[in-house]
């Protein structure tokens, strides 16, 4: 069973920046699409950005986007989501999740445990 597990989370304050990753147990990210996504408290679970395995990008959260940028590196076998400009509103657990697939398609079918991200003074 593939297992993906996310790291960086933590306090910050609005304005500050984070940068979460995306790693792999025991496989090879190199051949799939990985996405971020969000839920805030309260709030349905919500498409962040996806990356292929080609490193083409996909932006599916307006207030993200100019703010967040989400890369990969197949050599250190991990995804990043570098989030800038943060504000309260991104407060929430991110979780990556992989795509059986070269693209970002369809749902995905493995989801890490999430890293809490909140956004305060």
């Amino acid at each position: 069973q593939l297992k993906i597990v996310e790291s960086g989370g933590g306090l910050v304050q609005p304005g500050g920046s984070l940068r979460l990753s995306c790693a792999a147990v025991r496989f090879s990210l190199e051949y799939y699409a990985i996405g971020w996504f969000r839920q805030a408290p309260g709030k349905e679970r919500e498409g962040v950005q996806c990356i292929s395995s080609e490193g083409e990008s996909t932006n599916y959260a307006d207030s993200v986007k100019g703010r967040f940028t989400v890369s990969r590196d197949n050599a250190k076998n991990t995804v990043y989501l570098q989030m800038n400009s943060l504000k309260p509103e991104d407060t929430a657990v991110y979780y990556c999740a992989l795509y059986s697939d070269l693209e970002c398609w369809g749902t995905p079918s493995t989801w890490g445990p999430g890293t809490q991200i909140t956004v305060s003074s």
